[in-house]
């Protein structure tokens, strides 16, 4: 150490990044309570209007159910308020999602262009996020969920990104931007996609019969009419399971991402800064697990969908062969067993 160093005072040194951080949400309060007083929040379609409750506030959060058209193919026709619905427009959760789509690509490319054997942090950024997803799926399904995985890992990083843009501060100010996965006609849409990508690979794995005959059973007429008819009604009941899948998948999805969305505008709202940052640190969070439920699952559905319907034979001996009166095999019989 030199003398120069040692003759420097400790109040001299950088501020650490703790005091910014705490300086930073200082001001966000501040600015907070500032902006309640000079721009206060006003009911939906009445600016300018106190608001008389909570009430107000979260109707002013809400979009239900038809998101806002960015731009209208016919005009002329009602869009509806149906939860789903068809009309031909481009929708600010599909205007969105381009966005989101031209971000992961360009990302893609430019952390992926001029690949080398030392990588550098781009390249070290994008290997990492693949791999880790990737062992997370062998993990969970084995080698068999390996080929899978580059959908697993686009349905999750498109998600992510599409849960977290929700998040930014001008969505919910800009009308022409929403979270793609508030709005229930995408997630529907997606998780149709799914269902037909794993019903698709158990069909290739196991053909038309084999497949069919994982919810068609037969088999146990050969034990007997009751045996026969209780495996087909379980397998009927699997069949109409199937097309609840997406239903799932997709409500799952777009209530929690919807639900977060709004419990956060309306805290932002009613409160300063220092609680909906905590809340948006929550957020950030629940997003990522919604996303990773949401691609997790759908690769569960493949692994499951390309297995064979495994039936094992359990023959318990006829107990009429056994000593009258008795309840089962002689001790003598059991395996281990011994006689007193």
């Amino acid at each position: 150490m030199t003398d120069a160093q040692a003759a420097t005072p400790a109040d001299a040194q950088p501020p650490s990044r703790r005091n910014f951080f705490i300086g930073l949400i200082v001001a966000v309060i501040v600015l907070d309570i500032v902006a309640a007083f000079v721009v206060p929040p006003f009911p939906k379609d009445n600016p300018g209007q106190p608001i008389t409750g909570i009430g107000d506030l979260i109707k002013a959060n809400l979009e239900l159910p038809a998101p806002y058209v960015v731009y209208d193919f016919a005009p002329n026709d009602s869009v509806g308020h149906a939860l789903v619905f068809n009309h031909p427009s481009i929708s600010a959760p599909i205007f969105t999602t381009w966005w989101v789509m031209l971000f992961l690509i360009a990302a893609a490319i430019l952390m992926t262009r001029g690949l080398k054997l030392l990588p550098g942090r781009a390249q070290n950024t994008i290997e990492w996020a693949y791999e880790s997803l990737e062992n997370w799926a062998v993990a969970l399904g084995g080698d068999a969920a390996r080929k899978h995985v580059p959908l697993f890992a686009t349905f999750f990083l498109f998600i992510l990104f599409s849960n977290w843009s929700g998040l930014l501060p001008f969505f919910g100010r800009i009308e022409a931007f929403r979270a793609p996965t508030s709005d229930v006609n995408v997630t529907l849409g997606l998780a149709l996609v799914a269902f037909v990508y794993f019903h698709y690979q158990g069909f290739r794995a196991l053909g038309v019969r084999g497949y069919l005959g994982k919810f068609f059973v037969f088999s146990g007429f050969k034990e007997g009419i009751g045996a026969g008819v209780i495996g087909l009604f379980v397998g009927l009941i699997e069949f109409f399971l199937e097309f609840i899948k997406p239903i799932t998948l997709s409500m799952r999805l777009f209530g929690n991402i919807f639900g977060g969305e709004v419990a956060l505008g309306v805290i932002t709202a009613l409160t300063i800064a220092l609680v909906p940052v905590a809340m948006l640190g929550l957020e950030v969070l629940l997003n990522f697990v919604q996303a990773l439920i949401f691609s997790t699952l759908t690769l569960m559905y493949t692994i499951i969908a390309m297995e064979g319907h495994s039936e094992e034979a359990h023959a318990a001996p006829a107990y009429a062969d056994y000593p009258e009166g008795s309840l089962g095999p002689p001790l003598e019989a059991a395996p281990g067993g011994s006689a007193h």
